[in-house]
């Protein structure tokens, strides 16, 4: 596996990087308060653009899918999430600031493009707001009040495409389901019906016994079962799995890392798993045929 060292020019610590859907760009995201993108390629780095609004560190940022066109968005301990859309090549404005969180927003994610334009976040308010492009240029907001009341940490979409159902089975409305961790030691799950975000897993799934830094939805390739992973400061990855809806969900637990692990990542085919870890490794992992996990390699830095 080559690896390839970025300078990227911030003047702190660095807490999130994304990859654009081609692979072509990288934005970052800092404790300087700016995100950065940076053009990559095998001959090597580029710095393209610097974004600066937020006033306080930036924990996360989000490419939208390219059927948006060039669009990012990024949340800030400072309270605010900003989307940013590019307009000539490497110029880019603030196409909406929101400011509906009292405090810190942890975690966004883009949901699936078939649902059209919607960004949900995390806070440490407790709450979650989804919101969403209508056509008219304006958005929606709906919310999951005090989904965390102790602060909500990471937040994740589920497949658009319902579990077992073929790609290309338009007759199915797409699913509307979240899955979030947060400081209360939880992963819960949410679905949209009726207009109304509502707890879609009783009880919340319990297995960590610390905050949870991290939830990860697999994508789905047609298969029946649901997979989430979580990851937590108690050092452990739990793999969480529904057979079919309405069932309860079972977890396993991957490995104990002893010490913190900051992020689960999934393959775009969902079969493997990415671990990052306190002590700077980042590991790959894999289900075998008897649905054990397996560590497949691990990723020098």
């Amino acid at each position: 596996m080559l690896s390839q060292k970025i300078e990227t020019g911030h003047q702190d610590a660095v807490h999130d990087v994304a990859m654009d859907y081609y692979g072509k760009r990288l934005a970052t995201a800092s404790s300087d308060a700016s995100i950065k993108i940076v053009g990559v390629s095998n001959s090597g780095s580029q710095l393209l653009a610097t974004l600066t609004g937020h006033k306080g560190p930036v924990w996360q940022i989000a490419w939208a899918h390219p059927k948006f066109g060039s669009v990012l968005a990024s949340c800030s301990y400072d309270g605010q999430v900003i989307v940013w859309k590019e307009g000539n090549q490497n110029e880019w404005s603030q196409a909406q600031v929101f400011m509906e969180h009292k405090s810190s927003v942890n975690s966004i994610a883009w949901a699936p493009h078939e649902l059209g334009l919607s960004l949900a976040c995390g806070s440490s308010d407790g709450n979650i707001c989804i919101f969403t492009l209508r056509p008219d240029g304006g958005w929606d907001t709906s919310r999951i009040d005090n989904a965390h009341p102790v602060g909500v940490t990471s937040v994740s979409w589920a497949p658009a495409l319902a579990p077992g159902a073929l790609v290309g089975s338009s007759l199915l409305d797409p699913v509307q389901k979240l899955a979030s961790g947060g400081c209360d030691n939880t992963v819960k799950v949410w679905k949209l019906s009726n207009g109304i975000w509502k707890m879609d897993c009783f009880p919340a799934l319990q297995k960590h016994s610390d905050w949870i830094r991290d939830v990860a939805w697999a994508p789905n390739l047609g298969l029946p079962k649901s997979t989430i992973a979580s990851a937590s400061q108690d050092g452990t990855v739990v793999i969480w799995t529904v057979a079919k809806e309405g069932d309860q969900w079972e977890g396993k637990v991957l490995k104990d890392f002893r010490t913190p692990v900051w992020r689960v990542s999934w393959s775009l085919t969902g079969n493997l798993l990415a671990v990052a870890d306190g002590n700077n490794n980042v590991t790959l992992w894999k289900e075998a045929i008897d649905g054990e996990w397996q560590q497949v390699t691990t990723v020098e830095p």
